[in-house]
């Protein structure tokens, strides 16, 4: 009987662990060699809708305008397409289709498993002199079959990343999610260098 009871024990304990384990993904949000704020790249569960959103503190003396400009110029060396901008809102809105692989990183070895998919999404900035807010919502993610890509959003993934009935779709779909976490870290680590423009590429002094 003691046996049994103990049993039982550690089979609570072994599944609370599990369940905090992947409570949240701030596990894997951060790729090596990137420099971010903590919690930069932070989901947000709304109901059904699953996006990201920030608010970056900046150099006090930019003034709106000036992060305005250096974020649009930053999208278009990235090829973000804008949607919308409208300067005394301080708003701006961009769309893009990326193209992503689940592995942290191919270097075209054979035995190397190679996940590729799409995701498509929203990017919006809403600015302020000294800040800026970005909500990367609309997350479409088109993942190859062979039938063709199938469409999930990020909240139907998200809901199979927290799945307890079925290790292997959680793990796969953590797995989706910490890649495109790892994109999206570095691209709003580039974009916070990009407003600033303190990286060695931006000074003109040589």
């Amino acid at each position: 009987m003691k046996t049994f009871i103990l049993a039982i024990i550690i089979i609570c304990f072994t599944f609370k662990g599990f369940a905090n384990e992947y409570s949240t993904f701030s596990d894997f949000k951060q790729p090596a060699g990137v420099t971010v704020q903590a919690d930069t790249v932070k989901l947000q569960i709304d109901g059904n809708t699953a996006y990201y959103q920030f608010t970056v503190k900046v150099d006090s003396n930019l003034a709106e305008p000036i992060i305005y400009i250096r974020a649009l110029q930053f999208m278009a060396s990235k090829n973000i397409q804008q949607t919308y901008g409208y300067q005394e809102e301080g708003k701006l809105i961009f769309s893009t289709m990326q193209d992503l692989n689940v592995s942290r990183v191919y270097v075209g070895d054979d035995n190397e498993a190679v996940e590729p998919y799409s995701v498509q999404f929203a990017i919006t900035l809403d600015i302020k002199t000294g800040r800026y807010r970005y909500t990367i919502s609309n997350i479409l993610f088109f993942l190859p079959t062979e039938t063709g890509n199938k469409r999930e959003t990020l909240s139907d993934v998200y809901l199979k990343a927290t799945n307890t009935d079925s290790r292997r779709i959680a793990k796969n779909a953590r797995n989706l999610i910490a890649s495109f976490e790892r994109y999206i870290t570095t691209l709003t680590n580039e974009l916070y260098e990009g407003v600033e423009q303190k990286s060695a590429m931006n000074k003109s002094k040589f």
